[in-house]
């Protein structure tokens, strides 16, 4: 089916059922390259992205990630992104597809605000493919393939690895299916091989976008564009956890006079489920 610009398979020959079962008890490959990667470089880095989104960005480890919201000046959720403070002096994005090109044009837009006024901030689009291998015999599928000790990587944290012969991997350990999970940021040129490494495992089948809602709809996991959008408010959205606290007390986000407001106050309405 088409989906922000991409033609995205809804399933594979198992069907859905079977594919989402199979997750939950197994292993499934999913194809997310439609996902917006980009970096952002320079010594103002952080305080580039914290003038987008609602988190503490300055609090993140090296390799650690959160999930963020990018808000407007109204208090609406712009997009869902996770945010990873990688060691190698630059900070990792990956975006919504259906997201891009408002999210490019904010993130490039405070680019030029920023270097106009003397600040040191760069971003690159990356064209890497992105995979997301995911289901509780992970673990021991991607060992297989890695020198590095896929037990030192927990929830929210990356790494950048050879898997299965192919150099240059980001790992990060997240997901959107509830169970523990990876996504390989991968040289586009490479996916292939990759993926077919992946799949001669016969616990890893591959999964598209039916199951891919149903699961994470059943962990309880936001949809942007279906549960959230820029009528809604991280409030509203049942994503206070997103705030970070320092960011709370500074109000320094767009929208935070009416967010701050909303958490006070109580929303009229608030997501549930």
């Amino acid at each position: 089916v088409p989906f922000a610009g991409w033609s995205m398979p809804l399933q594979y020959g198992p069907g859905h059922l079977e594919s989402h079962l199979h997750t939950r008890h197994h292993c499934s490959l999913f194809d997310v390259s439609h996902m917006l990667q980009s970096r952002v470089y320079g010594r103002d880095r952080v305080k580039f992205m914290e003038s987008l989104v609602v988190g503490d960005i300055a609090e993140l480890k090296p390799d650690q990630g959160t999930l963020t919201l990018l808000t407007n000046e109204k208090g609406g959720i712009v997009d869902d992104l996770i945010v990873t403070n990688t060691s190698e002096e630059h900070l990792y994005v990956v975006s919504n597809a259906g997201c891009v090109d408002k999210d490019l044009a904010i993130m490039k837009g405070r680019v030029k605000e920023l270097q106009a006024a003397g600040s040191d901030v760069h971003l690159e689009v990356l064209d890497n493919a992105l995979l997301a291998l995911q289901g509780p015999s992970m673990a021991r599928v991607l060992q297989a393939g890695l020198s590095n000790d896929l037990a030192k990587l927990s929830f929210m944290n990356s790494a950048t690895m050879t898997v299965f012969g192919v150099p240059g991997c980001r790992v990060t350990r997240c997901g959107y299916t509830g169970e523990d999970g990876v996504e390989i940021s991968v040289p586009a040129e490479r996916v292939v091989e990759l993926a077919e490494q992946l799949l001669s495992d016969p616990e890893v089948w591959l999964a598209g976008l039916a199951a891919r809602d149903s699961l994470r709809l059943e962990a309880g996991l936001c949809l942007y564009g279906n549960d959230i959008d820029e009528t809604t408010t991280p409030v509203e959205a049942s994503l206070v956890w997103t705030l970070g606290k320092r960011r709370r007390t500074a109000m320094d986000f767009p929208g935070a006079a009416l967010i701050m407001s909303q958490l006070k106050e109580k929303p009229k309405r608030k997501r549930v489920g």
